[in-house]
């Protein structure tokens, strides 16, 4: 097992990656300070680790609500199941809530954790990729609204993140190809070296090589937990996580909820940002050409859907956080393996990228 710690004052916490940890009974309760547990899970997980991890608990007063799946379901009705819950078993302020799933679960039981009884603790126990390298670290919790996706929520920090890498034996091949596209960010935003990594060894992470896979979980991390440390509330710097996703969330918006995964938005999402980076001159049509294949060579889609126009996005990504006093922020690439964030978008260029990233009518969507 290795342990991070993201450096957040009296409210640090550790990230343990390794192998069969949600079988181990002394890790897990080691951050439990009380003698109640309310596991949130959804219907797709909760079969494969549910009962094992309840049967590990023994001794504990454990409860669970068992959520459908889906990013569709990521809204304050379905949060309401969890408060249900609590109330009912009469979880008290020393509870522990624990995250089994992926970033929906993960957001969701953090939120909830945020607000019952004003806050109590919680332990992110992701399940995919994509939770394990994004969702879970850095204390983002929240859901979606039918306006904007995660407009409603709270920055609340886990008591530990416990990533079980062999759960990923378990990851449908899409769910795997969306977390890739996380990992790819953090190459594109701070580091190049990694970037450059994964160009080599992407063919072993798709096939799920645990070495390959345990080292792009811990450098994914390790780079998001040196921007959560230095900046916890995206004051400022922490929005250059946001690479692809200003864009991305208007793709998820527009297509509904779930229709595209959160690593397929972002992904095509990335491609919108370097296209555009690469019209202002900050990066080469070779280097904007070498993200395009990675991220093709992942399974990831590189074009917005075809149904999207310009003022589709214009209008969805004006709804979104990171629009500050009227103004669009944007986080591009200033080089390969660094990024920054601008209000300064020349509109003409952004048309520009608009009509070169948008799929023509003969492109397949994910997932078909």
């Amino acid at each position: 097992m290795q342990t991070l710690t993201v450096d957040l004052a009296d409210r640090s916490y550790p990230i343990h990656i390794g192998e069969q940890l949600l079988k181990n009974r002394e890790l897990l309760v080691r951050h439990v300070r009380a003698k109640q547990v309310y596991i949130v899970t959804n219907d797709t997980i909760a079969p494969l680790y549910l009962p094992a991890l309840i049967e590990l608990l023994d001794g504990y007063q454990v409860d669970t609500t068992v959520l459908p799946d889906g990013e569709s379901f990521k809204n304050l009705e379905t949060l309401n199941q969890i408060f249900d819950g609590l109330l009912e078993a009469r979880h008290n302020r020393t509870t522990t809530i624990m995250a089994l799933g992926g970033g929906v679960v993960g957001d969701m039981a953090g939120f909830a954790a945020a607000c019952y009884q004003r806050g109590v603790d919680f332990i992110q126990l992701p399940t995919t990729l994509l939770s394990m390298v994004d969702s879970s670290v850095g204390g983002k919790t929240g859901v979606n609204h039918r306006l904007g996706k995660n407009m409603i929520g709270a920055f609340y920090q886990p008591q530990a993140v416990i990533a079980d890498m062999s759960v990923l034996e378990s990851l449908p091949p899409r769910e795997l190809s969306a977390g890739i596209a996380e990992v790819i960010k953090y190459g594109l935003i701070s580091d190049r070296e990694f970037f450059e990594w994964l160009e080599s060894n992407l063919p072993d992470l798709l096939a799920r090589d645990p070495k390959a896979m345990a080292y792009a979980v811990k450098r994914s991390c390790e780079n998001k937990a040196q921007v959560v440390a230095r900046d916890e509330r995206e004051g400022g710097l922490r929005a250059i996580l946001n690479l692809g996703h200003t864009f991305g969330h208007a793709i998820e918006t527009h297509q509904g909820y779930g229709v595209w995964l959160h690593g397929e938005a972002v992904a095509a999402g990335m491609v919108m940002a370097a296209d555009l980076s690469h019209r202002r001159e900050a990066i080469t049509a070779d280097e904007l050409d070498r993200i395009v294949r990675l991220l093709e060579r992942a399974h990831l889609p590189v074009k917005a859907p075809a149904s999207m126009t310009p003022d589709d996005f214009l209008q969805l990504m004006g709804v979104d956080k990171k629009v500050v006093d009227g103004r669009l922020r944007l986080v591009l690439l200033s080089k390969l393996g660094e990024a920054l964030i601008t209000s300064d978008i020349e509109q003409d260029l952004l048309q520009e990228t608009f009509a070169a990233c948008r799929a023509d009518e003969h492109t397949a969507p994910p997932g078909a």
